[in-house]
């Protein structure tokens, strides 16, 4: 029988580090902290492959199960010399979640299960504490009702700050020990009233039920959502960790607290982190209380507890060693012992990802190689955000916490169903909470920028927030809230829902209106971080461009060509969509001429000025794609323009429009097919580009690097009809200019045709380019257009695991891709074959063309920095499978 219960503890550990995806990660770094002798609560964790068995058997845990789990319980009273609801010395334990991809607080977490009527009497006996034993006992069962029980948190707190405002103090900790057993009795009758059940006194009932409810956490909502946004998998399951109970309410000389072995927002190697006097670990991660800081301050731990803070520090540069990345710990204090209850990678944001990156290998801890694999490709898009104006005087309102980085500005919505709704609304929002909970993560998501009147650095709201890679100010002093009103005031400043603000992530700063922000810029750890990409990546790099603008964005990122011009993009500024209307109104070849013999000049001077940017660098010219009611008018104003510029009657103007409205323009009138039709268009489109091919060398000496691309092709006819009219183009412009043209010709793959055909039409081309936006919708038989409409319900119901236009469907449109690469390879050896839809630009789908063989993936070229950095991920990943395999053979 597979084992399903591995312990940890006084030395020795059934698993390792090693064991990510069976132990989840908090299970597996609690097993390797225990072995490389690093004080850990001993425990044991019930692997991942019981959540998936659990759901499987209709939400039963099996008596296989439950006697490993006994069984691994006795280990842990031998190691602690405590016993599990009863004895003189009662053992308490946690019961946490822990998947192989770290998920910060979607899911739940149950501390000081055991502990009943009885048990609460035995341990205030053996503590000699019995203030700390009723706290403990209380917060069992406020924890445990809401988790396991569903009686809501929050009537819980409305008790408690009914017994503040009754017995005259301000915080929790100042309950005295008649307090706490008078919060006991209403929080029990609370339990009663909700559920007619009465609070649990078995304690072993209280671990069966508790391992129900962090498995049923799994599928919770919030997790649910979490791992959408974050692409992580359905299948993984959680592992759930139960770990012997270490106290950091036991008075002044214990606490609790989170802490970084760098600064996760800055990167910055200096020890960051935060900790609470007599508390336990929710306190400080739900921002409840305001922490204090573990160094550099004059309540700091440093200072508080001077040994402690020393080992720990120990600890620190042991884990990050060891580990070779940056830590996130939780650690407790009990009576000035220190105990580790978690460590894991840091969540980072992209600019502290970057310094981090950098720095270790300047320390000679990482080589450049495991130094990209530190960088999530998908977060560096965080730095080329802007940033705010500096220069530009600022009206501050309040000041914080600089949680996560960055500038935001949007309308203040008060709860995460507003956010939600006013961000479908399209607009920009910024979400003002006392505190955040895992609960408001859509809204999180929803919002540009997240403020918080509570919780500190290592709050909820600042680690999902630097994860998502939002601006976030957390604990913003004299902040109010009124939810109910919803507005908040601030130092007499009173904003109202819907009023537009900005934040300072960086700065931790709150500002009225929207505030001018300016184009962020690179720094140096970034620029040398993209340079090892590029001289380790095995596959170019292409932006889709076709503005000035865009083609200078592009050099400037980095991108080694254009790999896709589109062309009828160039055409909708309103000087020059009136002559494409002309000449798609147009009734004879005359009149098309007319029109053609206008557009020929502005095409021509596009061209020259991107061919002179990208200086010598491909430049994929697709040729005319428009689905033609694009380009139609729909407004009076506009027949009357296309009647003064046509002579033709409003009438007459009107009848052709509805002539040629189709039903699914997606697969109609459209590429090659307009070609066809009218192969004058393409004819003007290619003189154009020599025109201005020749223009550009004569003023550089320069060649450029042409490449004429046929779109929408589902048959070798079409490439070859359209071939013939290029090259008669090409040989009329080289006679007249006596110039000798050097260009390639190609075709995108975007019908499922055309893969299946690609032996044949590959040679009649140089090239080919998948069009993976259309390949994705003609395989999958969705308009992206409409798939808002069910995409959402095929996504929460994993029917879909991702967004097949966010990240390429591998087992179906990707397999057209290897067929279509394969075929073309066997009709020619010598094609070209790259990428050009937006998949160029997610590094999942980077990987796989990688690893399929393309020679390019072309991407917006805001993606470039993210692709050039997955594209030298995926040629690590391959050297290491290649050494992995070599190694077994």
């Amino acid at each position: 029988m597979m084992k399903s219960v591995f312990s940890f503890g006084g030395g020795h550990s059934d698993g390792d580090a090693s064991q990510k995806k069976l132990l989840g990660g908090k299970g597996a770094n609690l097993a390797e902290m225990a072995k490389i002798g690093v004080p850990v609560p001993p425990g044991f964790t019930i692997t991942t492959n019981v959540c998936n068995d659990y759901y499987s058997n209709g939400k039963c845990l099996s008596n296989d199960l439950k006697k490993e789990v006994e069984k691994a319980l006795l280990d842990v009273e031998q190691n602690t010399g405590k016993k599990f609801g009863d004895g003189d010395m009662p053992l308490l334990v946690s019961v946490r979640s822990g998947s192989s991809i770290s998920m910060p607080g979607m899911m739940d977490t149950i501390l000081n299960l055991g502990i009943n009527d009885h048990v609460v009497v035995a341990l205030a006996q053996a503590t000699n504490n019995e203030r700390f034993s009723y706290d403990c006992y209380r917060r069992f069962i406020q924890m445990y009702s809401d988790v396991v029980m569903g009686v809501s948190a929050r009537n819980f707190e409305d008790i408690i700050d009914v017994q503040k405002k009754k017995k005259l103090i301000e915080e929790d900790t100042d309950f005295k020990v008649e307090d706490l057993k008078e919060l006991i009795v209403l929080f029990k009758d609370l339990v009663k009233k909700e559920v007619n059940e009465d609070f649990p006194q078995e304690p072993k009932e209280q671990l069966w039920r508790a391992i129900c409810a962090v498995f049923n956490s799994w599928m919770s909502d919030r997790a649910c959502f979490y791992r959408k946004i974050n692409g992580i998998p359905d299948d993984l399951g959680t592992a759930v960790n139960v770990q012997s109970m270490v106290f950091g309410n036991m008075g002044d000389t214990s606490g609790t607290g989170v802490a970084f072995t760098r600064d996760p927002s800055t990167g910055e190697k200096t020890y960051y982190g935060e900790y609470l006097i007599n508390a336990q670990g929710e306190d400080v991660v739900a921002g409840i209380r305001t922490p204090k800081p573990i160094r550099n301050h004059g309540d700091s731990l440093e200072r508080a507890m001077p040994k402690v803070y020393e080992e720990l520090c120990k600890v620190f540069n042991l884990l990050e060693t060891h580990y070779k990345d940056v830590q996130d710990i939780e650690f407790t204090i009990e009576n000035e012992k220190l105990w580790l209850l978690q460590t894991r990678s840091a969540k980072r944001t992209a600019a502290a990802a970057v310094k981090i990156a950098y720095d270790m290998v300047q320390e000679g801890v990482l080589t450049n190689k495991e130094a990209l694999l530190r960088v999530d490709a998908s977060s560096v898009n965080q730095l080329l955000h802007p940033q705010l104006d500096k220069s530009i005087k600022k009206k501050l309102i309040g000041k914080g916490l600089p949680a996560s980085p960055g500038a935001a500005y949007g309308k203040v919505a008060f709860t995460p169903e507003d956010a939600v709704e006013m961000k479908l609304r399209g607009e920009s929002v910024i979400l003002v909470r006392h505190e955040t909970s895992p609960e408001d993560v859509e809204g999180m998501y929803n919002a540009s920028g997240i403020v918080t009147a509570t919780g500190g650095m290592t709050s909820h709201a600042a680690v999902v927030a630097r994860g998502m890679g939002k601006p976030c100010v957390s604990g913003v002093s004299g902040l109010d809230i009124d939810e109910e009103a919803k507005k908040f005031t601030i130092d007499g400043f009173i904003v109202k829902e819907g009023d537009v603000i900005t934040i300072d992530g960086s700065a931790g700063e709150l500002i009225a209106g929207r505030h001018p922000t300016h184009d962020a810029s690179f720094s140096k750890e970034f620029e040398t971080i993209l340079k090892w990409a590029d001289e380790i990546r095995d596959i170019g790099v292409r932006a889709n461009a076709e503005t000035v603008k865009d083609a200078a964005k592009s050099v400037e990122f980095g991108a080694d060509g254009i790999g896709l011009c589109r062309t009828e993009h160039m055409f909708f500024a309103q000087d020059r969509i009136l002559y494409v209307r002309q000449m798609i109104l147009a009734r004879t070849l005359e009149q098309r001429n007319l029109a053609l013999e206008k557009l020929l000049p502005i095409q021509q001077g596009d061209f020259e000025e991107i061919f002179m940017i990208m200086k010598g660098k491909p430049v994929t010219v697709r040729l005319l794609d428009p689905p033609l009611h694009e380009f139609l008018p729909q407004e009076d104003q506009e027949i009357e323009r296309l009647v003064e510029l046509t002579g033709l009657t409003k009438g007459e103007i009107s009848q052709r429009i509805r002539s040629l409205t189709e039903n699914n323009p997606m697969l109609g009138h459209r590429g090659c097919r307009l070609g066809i039709t009218y192969p004058e268009i393409y004819r003007m489109q290619a003189e154009a580009i020599f025109n201005a091919a020749y223009n550009v060398y004569k003023k550089t000496e320069e060649e450029i690097g042409i490449e004429i691309m046929i779109p929408l092709v589902g048959d070798l006819k079409e490439v070859s009809y359209l071939k013939k009219h290029i090259e008669e183009v090409r040989l009329i412009k080289e006679k007249q200019f006596s110039y000798k043209f050097h260009y390639s010709l190609g075709t995108m793959i975007e019908v499922p045709r055309a893969a299946l055909k690609a032996k044949e039409i590959a040679r009649e081309v140089d090239f080919f380019s998948f069009g993976t936006n259309d390949l994705t919708q003609t395989a999958l038989g969705i308009s992206r257009d409409d798939a808002g409409l069910f995409l959402d319900d095929y996504l929460k119901k994993s029917i879909y695991e991702v967004d097949p236009f966010v990240e390429l469907d591998q087992e179906g449109v990707g397999e057209l891709v290897e067929i279509g690469y394969m075929r073309g390879k066997e009709g020619n050896s010598n094609l070209k074959v790259g990428i050009c839809g937006e998949h160029g630009g997610n590094p999942k789908s980077v990987e796989f063309f990688y690893n399929t063989g393309l020679d390019y993936v072309s991407c917006s070229p805001f993606r470039i920095p993210i692709t050039r950095i997955a594209a030298a991920q995926a040629t690590i990943r391959k050297e290491m499978m290649k050494k992995v395999d070599k190694r077994k053979n």
